[in-house]
């Protein structure tokens, strides 16, 4: 099999969709909760004179305060229900001079202690909440605790495999917001999406060797849009260990895949839709497949394999994507898998207009809205392609349909569905609507976290 070889090569170190913001109705609640606690905020203390190293707490000594943000009138309800983004329209004033990655204190405009967190002068995030006990400092322990904490979750969920692969951070699912790590056999991928935490690398990186003992620890840049914003400078790069010399090979429901550390998309491979592959490899048997956005084969090696599908079609718009399609499907034997590299949206219009036809249809596509103000285009982009794969499907087939938008909501996405049922003509029976696998916990203070929807139904 021949996995494609990597463009570029990682520099060795030399030394978790924007996400969305909460609603104005959150931001200007005007019920501030009878239960917040009248601790005052620690008192500023001076900056370490050494600066930032990545190693201690971030320019202020013992994880405590450097300066306290002051909130306006009315908008502290969120963050006493433990959200963890504050905005710079919900902030009256800052008392103190902090640097960008300096730990500070949140009250209410009258005094009140809110929240410990992390301040970043460049974002509309200003400060990211991290601790919501005055006693609590955001030290090298503490985060240390909290990296604890999120390997003993997927201990606890049977997921640490040394052959495996999964999330072990989750941002704000497990109180790291702007964390994201991800674990591929004996490495380690991690991408930063906060400023205040780029400064930590070398701690986290620390408390993640003594945890997992990875190979290596590489470091993924945050999207594009997000790192301009955050104020990010963070190239690719091994941050410890050495890169791995090609494709790394893990075990997923007893498959394996080459993952591209590299180069791949996110950080190498779709760890959310585990659990969505093999729900749709049940429903596969002997039946004509067509997987759009394909990527690395996930959804295309699962049905043919594991679902005993009939034939796959996999195709994705990127020709590196599908010769790493091309292997993976090699490597599990799937013969039944033609893979191609297309444009998605000509592809479905040629395959319709050859009268093609197909017992389940898979749509996996990369994030179409990446803020609020493009969730009507998205919608309009969702619609499209899903009208397209249900004119595809055979009476009974099965759609499964994927959106990684957060800005678009379950709601929308189920809407949408129904605009094209109605401007099909066909029947469309929602069977399940899934979510991200349980390596990706969501927080119930910051629901945004819960960004994928996998319908899977069947179309008369």
């Amino acid at each position: 099999m021949d996995f494609p070889r990597p463009h570029r090569t990682l520099r060795v170190r030399t030394q978790g969709a924007v996400p969305r913001l909460p609603s104005k109705a959150d931001v200007n609640d005007e019920v501030e909760t009878d239960a917040r606690r009248s601790i005052p905020a620690g008192e500023s203390i001076a900056r370490d004179d050494g600066g930032p190293d990545g190693r201690g707490e971030g320019r202020t000594a013992d994880g405590l305060p450097a300066a306290t943000v002051v909130l306006k009138p009315k908008r502290a309800r969120p963050f006493f229900g433990r959200h963890p983004w504050v905005l710079d329209s919900a902030v009256l004033r800052v008392d103190g001079d902090p640097e960008s990655g300096a730990v500070v204190d949140l009250t209410t405009h009258d005094g009140l202690f809110v929240g410990r967190g992390l301040w970043n002068g460049s974002s509309r995030i200003r400060v990211r909440l991290y601790a919501f006990d005055a006693a609590t400092p955001l030290d090298t322990a503490e985060w240390r605790r909290r990296l604890e904490r999120a390997v003993a979750l997927r201990r606890t969920l049977g997921m640490l495999d040394p052959s495996g692969a999964c999330r072990l951070v989750n941002s704000e699912g497990d109180d790291l917001s702007g964390l994201i790590v991800d674990r591929y056999g004996a490495y380690l991928a991690v991408q930063v999406t906060a400023l205040a935490l780029a400064g930590r690398l070398e701690l986290i990186c620390d408390a993640l060797e003594a945890l997992v003992a990875p190979r290596g620890i590489l470091l993924r840049g945050a999207e594009r849009g997000l790192a301009k914003l955050e104020g990010l400078h963070l190239p690719d790069r091994v941050l410890r260990g050495a890169p791995p010399d090609g494709p790394v090979f893990v075990t997923e429901h007893g498959l394996r895949f080459g993952v591209d550390l590299t180069e791949g998309q996110k950080t190498g491979h779709y760890l959310d839709q585990r659990d969505n592959r093999q729900a749709a490899a049940r429903l596969a048997r002997g039946r004509r497949v067509l997987d759009m956005f394909s990527y690395s084969g996930g959804f295309a090696v699962a049905c043919a394999v594991a679902g005993t599908a009939r034939s796959v079609l996999a195709v994705d718009g990127s020709p590196r994507a599908a010769a790493l399609a091309r292997a993976n499907a090699e490597l599990n034997g799937a013969a039944s898998i033609t893979v191609e590299a297309a444009d998605a949206f000509e592809k479905l219009d040629a395959l319709a207009a050859a009268g093609e036809r197909f017992g389940m249809v898979v749509l996996d596509p990369p994030k179409f809205a990446r803020s609020r103000a493009s969730v009507d285009d998205a919608l309009r982009a969702y619609h499209r392609v899903n009208r397209l794969a249900v004119d595809l499907l055979e009476t009974g087939g099965i759609l499964v349909t994927c959106s990684c938008s957060g800005s678009v909501s379950r709601d929308d996405f189920l809407q949408m569905l129904a605009g094209v049922a109605q401007r099909g003509r066909r029947t469309i029976q929602i069977l399940e609507v899934r979510g991200a696998a349980a390596d990706h916990p969501v927080s119930v203070s910051c629901l945004e976290g819960e960004y994928l929807t996998c319908v899977i139904a069947r179309v008369i």
